[in-house]
């Protein structure tokens, strides 16, 4: 029989060994590594090939939702199970666009853990219950989120840049233009989004997919 092969990358010890003690009791399973950064975990998949890769979105060094986005460009056959103590459906939504199989919280029970993993080996999905039905919504509503939401490349680069909690005049500066053109940009965001704030616009992009949670960083 051959073994799952599963590697674990969470940055709280206890859960990671914890998860990695009942990986090795499951006789379909072969822990190959467990980590607490992001920068290690590309490392290890790279060398060891898991099937499954156990991913905390709160990872150091490479956040989750990076690591995912990296180690499916690297390994397209690794299947990414998210499992983090953050349950918005924002990063729910970041984790599956970035090309996870599964998303679920901390707080599911160990044996639906171990279920998950071989759940996404197989080539399936699942999502914590309580996120799937918004989700669900979210997706059917894109085509009508996205609706007059055409941002020119600039505009994209200013509501990045908002994302991140910078003022006016560091966007400027960053981007090597004036703060009344950023303002102008912002007021055009504004615009297409029907929106009245930074927050809601941010949170707006979220849910349509123009931004994912790397990009608060």
């Amino acid at each position: 029989m051959n073994k799952i092969k599963v590697l674990i990358g969470d940055r709280q010890p206890a859960f990671r060994e914890g998860l990695a003690r009942l990986v090795t009791e499951n006789r379909d399973m072969e822990l190959i590594g467990h980590t607490g950064n992001g920068e290690e975990l590309i490392a290890l998949s790279t060398r060891y090939q898991p099937d499954v890769a156990v991913i905390d979105l709160a990872l150091p060094k490479i956040n989750g939702i990076e690591a995912t986005r990296k180690l499916k460009i690297i390994l397209p056959s690794t299947s990414v199970l998210v499992v983090s103590a953050l349950d918005s459906q924002a990063y729910a939504l970041s984790a599956l666009r970035a090309g996870a199989a599964g998303f679920l919280t901390k707080d599911t029970p160990t044996q639906d853990l171990i279920k998950a993993v071989r759940l996404v080996n197989a080539g399936e999905g699942i999502i914590e219950r309580r996120l799937g039905e918004d989700i669900i919504r979210i997706f059917a509503g894109q085509k009508e989120i996205r609706q007059g939401m055409e941002l020119h490349p600039r505009e994209l680069e200013v509501l990045k840049s908002t994302a991140k909690g910078l003022r006016n005049k560091e966007i400027a500066a960053a981007l090597n233009i004036s703060e009344r053109t950023v303002q102008a940009h912002l007021s055009n965001i504004f615009c297409k989004m029907q929106v009245d704030s930074r927050t809601e616009a941010v949170l707006k992009a979220l849910r349509s997919g123009w931004l994912d949670i790397a990009d608060l960083r």
